[in-house]
């Protein structure tokens, strides 16, 4: 599950501040469905607390307790009400359902095995209300970018970011993909000039291939009803970046 990755929420909010064309997407998508909603894997509310704001009844589950206790902060700074509750996404129980639930930013991806994924997507079914959706996005793994993932460490310059406590922080991360698990396997590294690898962490990300994805949703009791390529509605294409998954109970 990379819980190390995840020890260090405000370096992640510096490294992945968020806003943009997925909160955009995730807001109107909860305004669509009203009522109830849930995100898993919600670590420092990047999402839910904007959806929250906007008057939605919102719970939020991570596996972090500390992403998570960065998020209660956050809401608590904007006067926002979110609760937010510690758990695993393979298998939870809320005693309640929702009218939204989704999962984002590859959280997905941190289940390596195909009975997890389905053991989720079960788990998601059965917080359904009536006439709900479940929302995902996950990137979409090609050979070129797969094949890019060699053991060498390199330099990430987009992710690069100021620390006000520290500076300059450069990320470099080094990376091997396992073809047989289909999981990407990295170490980060976080440097300044002064503290070289003052973090280093471990994340394995696993790729869900577009052909496997709709029969794991299906096997989950759910049944992917569109698939988008970005967060303007385009078509899924094989060379689209992402794959926006809309799905409903079967």
């Amino acid at each position: 599950m990379s819980e190390a990755f995840y020890s260090h929420p405000r370096l992640y909010d510096l490294m992945f501040p968020g806003g943009g064309p997925a909160v955009d997407f995730y807001r109107a998508e909860a305004d669509r469905q009203g009522g109830r909603v849930l995100e898993l894997g919600c670590g420092t509310g990047h999402k839910l607390i904007p959806i929250a704001s906007d008057g939605h009844p919102c719970v939020g589950l991570d596996f972090s307790s500390e992403m998570l206790a960065e998020a209660q902060r956050k809401a608590n700074e904007r006067g926002v009400a979110v609760e937010w509750t510690q758990g695993d996404m393979r298998a939870f129980d809320l005693g309640r359902t929702f009218d939204f639930v989704f999962i984002t930013a590859n959280s997905l991806l941190h289940l390596h095995e195909a009975e997890d994924l389905v053991s989720c997507f079960q788990s998601v079914r059965r917080h359904l209300a009536p006439g709900a959706r479940f929302v995902f996005d996950v990137f979409n793994p090609s050979v070129h970018m797969l094949a890019e993932a060699d053991g060498v460490r390199r330099t990430r310059e987009s992710l690069s970011f100021m620390d006000p406590a520290r500076g300059n922080v450069s990320v470099d991360v080094a990376e091997i993909y396992d073809a047989a698990a289909q999981v990407t396997r990295g170490t980060w590294h976080l440097s300044t000039d002064s503290e070289p690898d003052f973090v280093v962490a471990p994340l394995e990300i696993r790729s869900i291939f577009p052909q496997e994805l709709p029969l794991l949703v299906s096997l989950g009791g759910l049944r992917l009803v569109e698939r988008f390529g970005g967060w303007s509605g385009q078509p899924f294409a094989m060379d689209a970046p992402l794959q926006l998954c809309i799905c409903e109970p079967a």
